[in-house]
């Protein structure tokens, strides 16, 4: 359905603490090799040592990884080394002022950055798939000060997305929650979704 509404890429959501959409490796693997051509393979880990990360990737053959939780400098550039014709894409979660700063230092080992709505300090830790905004004023400084694609991710939906894309100026937007109701994707909320976006 995604990739015949003119999806970019698909997101595979692997084992996450909270979130919509989470399948098995197996399944990642599965559909994985059933993307059409032309359209990127998003893994999603909340893995943090590279080696696990890596087999990961390598088990899914998918083209990008995204990054959700917080990666240290040594492992971005140990899964340089590992995975070297893969797309390291760096989540950050925006909770403040300092989300900017967090930002511009993972953009200088990450290939691409994706802003979302997570808590990753809270007691409660969550890694995006919260369904809420976070602040866009913050976002857009962050699209200003990189020179790397920015994706725009948290509590997106057909209400709201053009909005969003004219105040931030992403890249990419990333969507899910908001547009699975039932646990499911809704055909309707996708359609309009892209509509949105196409008006922006």
């Amino acid at each position: 359905m995604a990739s015949e509404q003119g999806a970019y890429a698909l997101g595979l959501v692997s084992a996450m603490p909270t979130g919509e959409g989470v399948i098995s490796d197996e399944k990642v693997a599965e559909l994985s090799a059933l993307v059409p051509p032309g359209i990127r393979k998003f893994l999603l880990t909340s893995k943090t040592d590279a080696e696990g990360i890596a087999q990961q990737v390598k088990d899914a053959q998918t083209d990008t990884v995204q990054l959700v939780d917080r990666m240290s400098e040594d492992t971005l550039k140990r899964l340089r080394e590992l995975l070297p014709e893969t797309k390291l894409v760096q989540v950050v979660h925006v909770t403040g002022r300092d989300s900017i700063e967090e930002a511009v230092s993972m953009a200088v080992l990450a290939d691409e950055i994706l802003l979302d709505s997570g808590q990753p300090d809270a007691e409660q830790r969550s890694l995006g798939g919260t369904g809420n905004t976070h602040n866009w004023d913050y976002s857009a400084e962050i699209v200003r000060s990189l020179d790397k694609p920015v994706f725009l991710a948290g509590g997106l939906h057909p209400g709201n997305v053009t909005e969003a894309i004219r105040h931030v100026r992403p890249f990419g937007v990333d969507v899910c929650s908001r547009l699975r109701p039932n646990a499911r994707l809704d055909p309707a909320l996708l359609r309009d979704f892209f509509q949105a976006v196409a008006a922006a």
